[in-house]
């Protein structure tokens, strides 16, 4: 590849599209981003057996800062349910852990067919569906650690971003969707910094890897991504705050849809 490609432009208008959604659902934008990303690295002419494991690695990396962002935005406008928040995110880290152990032992296509069938159903839920039974709170602290538990786990194990269970179970629990949106926003933030952590600790003397690589994340698009990113999360959350909540919901289950729609894709390829 050649020290400066034209195709790095791509990557900050990546970002502004990454980074309003984050801000907007409070999902890290993994699901935008690593497709996107792939196709930008295959059109560069990167050529590497492991490109999807760079795509994955440069999502996570740009998640972080596009967390960061959107995470202080949501704080701000005080659109974060803290109990839920506190009890959560230990499962997370619990269950992501567990995940990396658990990838080369159970069959994901199982678990992909039951992710599928769990999104399209959220994704009915979301649009068409009513109000949870008015009686439905969060749960105790145990339960929510392991509810982080098994939203950890199932990440990892298919790949998936964690708001996208996240944030449809607060909704469940009656929390409002803003909320769900900037606690799940407010996860995102630890849980890529851990990831982006292990990246490192594991991958940092990989050799071989393309130029501007490090660790499996290939920096210019990071940059690329980032500058744009960074500036469209708060505008993604201050949206979040006028944008009726019916519409907000219609958004998130097209992204559901199209999260189902990208895992059945993956399923019948393999």
């Amino acid at each position: 590849m050649d020290s400066f490609n034209w195709l790095w432009l791509c990557y900050p208008l990546l970002g502004c599209l990454a980074g309003f959604m984050a801000g907007l659902l409070g999902v890290g934008g993994g699901l935008i981003s690593v497709p996107f990303i792939t196709i930008i690295l295959t059109a560069s002419g990167m050529q590497h057996p492991d490109l999807h494991k760079i795509a994955l690695a440069t999502s996570t990396a740009t998640i972080l800062f596009t967390s960061f962002s959107s995470m202080r935005s949501h704080v701000s406008h005080k659109n974060v349910e803290w109990p839920a928040v506190k009890g959560i995110l230990p499962g997370i880290i619990v269950g992501t852990l567990l995940g990396t152990y658990l990838v080369h032992l159970i069959p994901t296509t199982p678990l992909r067919v039951i992710f599928v069938a769990f999104t399209f159903y959220t994704a009915y839920s979301m649009a068409f569906g009513g109000q949870p039974k008015a009686s439905r709170t969060l749960p105790g602290a145990g339960s929510l650690f392991g509810v982080g538990t098994l939203i950890g786990s199932i990440s990892t194990l298919i790949s998936a971003g964690g708001g996208f269970i996240t944030v449809p179970f607060l909704i469940a629990c009656n929390t409002p969707v803003r909320r769900a949106i900037g606690s799940s926003a407010t996860l995102g933030f630890p849980i890529a910094l851990s990831a982006v952590i292990w990246y490192f600790i594991s991958f940092y003397h990989v050799s071989g890897l393309p130029p501007h690589t490090i660790a499996y994340i290939y920096w210019p698009a990071v940059i690329g991504v980032v500058m744009t990113s960074a500036l469209f999360a708060p505008l993604g959350a201050r949206a979040a705050q006028v944008w009726p909540v019916a519409t907000i919901k219609k958004i998130f289950a097209v992204l559901l849809l199209a999260l189902g729609l990208h895992m059945l894709y993956t399923i019948t390829k393999h």
